[in-house]
């Protein structure tokens, strides 16, 4: 037995041990936050269980709890086995949500076997036993006491050159008394059973010393560690980095309150498909016309598409039929998920109110739609399966409405990022929670009074908004449809204090059977609004809820880089003449010297703006960042720093780093002098840079054609 590496945890908020076990139960259910090689974990089976007496001719075992008066748990520990066997019990097979048996588990019943045979083998293994039984001063391993006996399989990450890497199973010993958790592999004997197998074995230990507590890595045989650099790290990766996540994991205050990442689906089959369907469009990276990140949006929408079909094939399997499930994407956006999913065989369709470059790329077979969505009886779905809300903003509270009101068997999919309510901004009501959890729980407050049991799910996406919520059943039968509408209709009106129809009367609800017949066209083609014969009054009127507004179709620029350019030139005058000092800005003077050249004072944003009169303050508070934005903007004049404006001194600037990428190196000097320095022309000391150092130009007759200028002729 080795140490190969303890680190002393500080605990001023008195969270150990129930910390440890946290922190214990991320690594058991979630390896891949500290070790990025391994795509998850799956907890297949648990029980109780005792180590045998040292002295003991043959094993005791127990399939629950046994404890006799020797091995009873104290009362102080008795907080420590809740907090132990909280994450386990989340793993247990049968809990709803969770992946079931998969290709290749063990059943739960092989556990008692395993455990068994292993506790015998450990009569003739005192090493073993004693090293299972904790190490540290004070414990006793002639004791026997309780024991949580877990049966766990490592996921490992799947790519295109190890496409076929095969999970790793182990039996992981958590004895909450002595504070031990102890990992033991598996492998398969000649009979094909599963046994122990005694390289790679390690635990993690709690221990306390002088009020002060540390957490070890212990290897059991360090001749024997063979490390395959995923599933078993080198020994310096679990002295040190598991550890240090370990230490810091045992200590913050609480928990994230999301679920662990893909609770709902089998971590295997994602691991699978999404390397499968990485590769097979990876090369839209390569042609992706649009002004945003393509590889963001690319691996995000493939991991989105995923989830889906794994979600899908998984509900196939529990409802007992093979037909693929169809669906409706709104707010689809650039539509790659639409032609992912299309592409993978299911039927469905996206709505977007603004047409994307990219759409016609995708050929025919994906089917995208350019028009506004509006909640009311027009805008269902009677013959769609799932309805899909990707970042889908506005529409977000809604969706489970529509999916609620479409059809009984219309189930629902949504990924919140921007927090709308059912008309305008969602306004926060809890100070106790972030505003991103407490939206979360507000859809799902909404999918819940709509009919549905909402679950919650995180996904293997690059967005700090990654949090799904899933419709996939009704808590009700088909028979109670119209009550529950008038449910729905009472709860929005709520949000909002929708006004009473006559005689104090609520508008009347939507049934099922009127929304079906109101959408003539199969498939919901009629249900977009802005169709013929639809005026924008007849729209008000059908409205679920008045006031609701869809974004607009054509994107407005709101970063004052639309603003007249003689209107952002008399402001940038006014700040700069308040950081001057009240110096007249009314020409150069070419002799400015690094003694007499005027940098000018410092003021905050909040004195700046109360300078400026109130039509131009009204005219930059439409615009996204108002006056910080427009100064930033300006930034050959101004430096915006913690708040306070500043007039920027070229000469402070530092220089270009040395090793810039090739294309920046050509394109650098080509900028220069293709802008008058303003400096120059309206600093009552002139420029403080002399005309060879400043990239703008001292006069007219320096100015050169820009570089868009020349790609524009050419092309001409």
């Amino acid at each position: 037995m080795a140490e190969v590496g303890r680190t002393a945890v500080c605990d001023p908020g008195a969270l150990l041990p129930g910390g440890f076990w946290e922190a214990v139960g991320v690594w058991l259910e979630r390896p891949q936050v500290a070790n990025k090689r391994l795509c998850g974990a799956r907890l297949e089976a648990r029980r109780s269980a005792v180590l045998p007496r040292a002295e003991a001719g043959g094993p005791r075992t127990s399939a629950g709890p046994q404890l006799g008066t020797a091995g009873r748990v104290p009362e102080e520990s008795r907080g420590r086995r809740a907090a132990a066997t909280a994450p386990l019990l989340a793993g247990a097979p049968g809990q709803p949500g969770k992946a079931g048996v998969e290709e290749g588990d063990v059943p739960a019943s092989e556990l008692d076997s395993l455990w068994s045979d292993f506790s015998r083998s450990l009569c003739g293994n005192r090493e073993m036993l004693a090293f299972l039984a904790g190490s540290r001063a004070g414990s006793r391993p002639e004791a026997q006491h309780e024991l949580d006996v877990v049966l766990r399989t490592v996921i490992l990450k799947s790519s295109p050159h190890r496409p076929l890497l095969a999970p790793t199973r182990e039996m992981v010993v958590q004895d909450v008394l002595n504070g031990t958790v102890t990992f033991l592999p598996l492998e398969d004997d000649d009979e094909g059973n599963l046994k122990v197998k005694m390289s790679n074995v390690y635990q993690i230990q709690l221990s306390r010393c002088r009020e002060e507590w540390f957490i070890s890595v212990l290897i059991f045989c360090p001749e024997r560690w063979h490390p395959d650099g995923i599933a078993y790290p080198k020994l310096t990766w679990l002295g040190e980095e598991l550890l240090t996540k370990l230490a810091r994991w045992s200590v913050e205050s609480g928990k994230s309150g999301f679920k662990s990442t893909l609770s709902l689906i089998s971590v295997l089959k994602y691991s699978r498909a999404y390397w499968a369907l990485k590769e097979k469009y990876k090369d839209m990276v390569k042609v992706w016309p649009e002004v945003t990140d393509p590889e963001k949006f690319v691996y995000e929408d493939v991991a989105i598409a995923t989830y889906l079909l794994i979600l899908w094939e998984e509900e196939r399997a529990e409802r007992g039929v093979t037909a693929k499930q169809s669906f409706v994407d709104l707010g689809c956006g650039n539509g790659l998920l639409v032609h992912i999913l299309s592409s993978e065989g299911h039927p469905g369709r996206g709505i977007d109110i603004r047409r994307r470059k990219i759409w016609d790329m995708y050929g025919p077979q994906t089917r995208l739609e350019e028009g506004a969505i509006t909640p009311n009886d027009k805008t269902l779905f009677p013959d769609v399966d799932w309805l899909i809300g990707n970042h889908s903003d506005e529409l977000t509270p809604w969706i489970p409405v529509i999916a609620a009101r479409s059809s009984y068997n219309c189930r629902f999919f949504v990924l919140p990022c921007c927090f709308f309510d059912f008309v305008g901004k969602y306004q926060r009501r809890q100070s106790g929670k972030t505003q991103y959890r407490e939206y979360l729980d507000f859809i799902t407050e909404v999918g819940s009074t709509c009919g549905f049991h909402v679950e919650e799910d995180c996904l293997r996406i690059p967005s700090t908004k990654r949090v799904c919520l899933v419709g996939k059943s009704r808590t009700y039968p088909p028979s109670r449809e119209l009550s529950l509408d008038e449910q729905r209709t009472q709860y929005i009106n709520s949000r909002r204090g929708c006004p009473l129809g006559p005689a104090g009367r609520e508008p009347a609800p939507a049934s099922p059977q009127a929304a079906a017949s109101s959408a003539h066209h199969p498939g919901g083609h009629g249900a977009l609004h802005g169709a013929a014969g639809h005026t924008p009054e007849a729209r008000a009127s059908e409205l679920w809820l008045p006031g609701f507004q869809p974004r607009e179709k054509a994107q407005r620029t709101r970063n004052c880089a639309a603003l007249p350019r003689d209107f952002v030139d008399q402001v940038v005058l006014q700040v700069a003449h308040l950081l001057l000092g009240g110096k007249q800005l009314t020409g150069s003077s070419p002799s400015g010297t690094l003694k007499t050249w005027n940098r000018g004072e410092s003021l905050s944003l909040a004195e700046v703006a109360s300078e400026l009169d109130r039509e131009t303050l009204q005219r930059l508070k439409r615009e996204c960042g108002g006056l910080q934005t427009l100064l930033r903007n300006n930034h050959q004049v101004f430096e915006v720093l913690d708040g306070r404006v500043h007039i920027r001194d070229w000469r402070e600037q530092k220089p270009p780093k040395k090793k810039q990428p090739e294309a920046k190196r050509k394109l650098v000097p080509e900028a220069f002098k293709t802008r008058v320095c303003w400096f120059f022309m309206h600093h009552p000391d002139g420029c403080a840079l002399p005309s060879l150092c400043c990239p703008f130009a001292h006069g007219p007759g320096e100015l050169r054609p820009s570089l868009t200028a020349r790609t524009e002729e050419r092309v001409s």
